[in-house]
């Protein structure tokens, strides 16, 4: 019994100790998004003198032109809920596909899919710039620049974990629901979508999650498709506008980061009961 309580002990120590490693960059950012650049360099680990800097460091973000929080935010939501819609959607057809089509054509795409997981997205990004460049030159469509280029970019690179963790959960639903739904005169589209799609409603939380951090995050691909200076600007792109060559304005940097977390926090608050049930789900499944 002893035993168990020191192993215990130990266990909360080291649970604390790891809460309080990840929640210190949020807690530096929140810090000093309450003082002044001066202050930030000075004493960045220090706690403000006065919290009420951090509305006025908010509203210097919110109104600043360059940055453009509103524009921001709405480009943000768009690319991340289509791009997420349409990974959901379709990674759970072409999941179905694979797993229910067992043919050697069927596990040589799966394999693709898996093998496109390992490569980095610094090997591709050069070749997919001037590819999108060639498609809008010879069909006229926009790719570059444009909300439905960076969609199709997210579609492709998130489409190959997607469709990985839902392959397997998959494999765990009973091959008779669909019979039965066949004998009843259901067509294969009516199939998915009626039985198939809601039962994989455990898995596909966890691919939101995944994709939706991921894309809200990412910095790198809206840089290179979108352009720092770009009518399009996603918040961690226009988060860049108040670094300069030769200023850095931290105050306003760590202020924009702190609006850019918000929705996302916001989003967790209001969803962790539907979230941790569907992992939860997923993980019995």
């Amino acid at each position: 019994m002893k035993a168990q309580k020191i192993r215990t002990g130990i266990a909360e120590v080291i649970g604390v100790i790891l809460t309080i490693i990840i929640l210190a960059p949020f807690l530096l950012v929140v810090v000093n998004s309450a003082k002044s650049s001066a202050d930030i360099i000075t004493s960045p680990i220090t706690l403000p003198e006065h919290w009420g800097q951090i509305f006025t460091n908010l509203s210097n973000v919110i109104h600043n032109q360059n940055f453009n929080y509103w524009n921001s935010f709405f480009s943000s939501l768009l690319i991340t809920a289509v791009s997420l819609l349409l990974l959901t959607v379709f990674s759970s057809m072409a999941a179905w596909v694979l797993v229910r089509n067992k043919t050697k054509w069927s596990s040589f795409i799966f394999m693709l899919f898996v093998s496109a997981m390992v490569i980095p997205f610094q090997v591709v990004m050069l070749p997919l710039l001037s590819t999108f460049r060639e498609t809008s030159n010879f069909f006229g469509i926009q790719m570059l620049q444009s909300y439905k280029g960076i969609i199709f970019a997210y579609l492709g690179f998130g489409g190959s974990m997607s469709v990985f963790i839902l392959h397997g959960f998959v494999k765990g639903i009973p091959y008779e629901l669909e019979e039965a739904a066949w004998i009843d005169g259901c067509s294969p589209e009516g199939t998915f979508f009626r039985i198939i799609f809601p039962l994989l409603k455990p898995v596909q939380v966890t691919v939101l999650i995944l994709n939706g951090i991921w894309i809200w995050n990412d910095y790198l691909l809206p840089s290179l498709m979108l352009g720092l200076n770009g009518r399009i600007k996603t918040l961690p792109v226009a988060v860049s506008s108040f670094v300069g060559s030769y200023v850095k304005q931290w105050d306003l940097i760590l202020s924009a980061a702190l609006l850019a977390m918000i929705p996302i926090i916001i989003l967790f608050l209001f969803a962790q009961k539907q979230i941790i049930q569907g992992m939860v789900d997923g993980a019995i499944k």
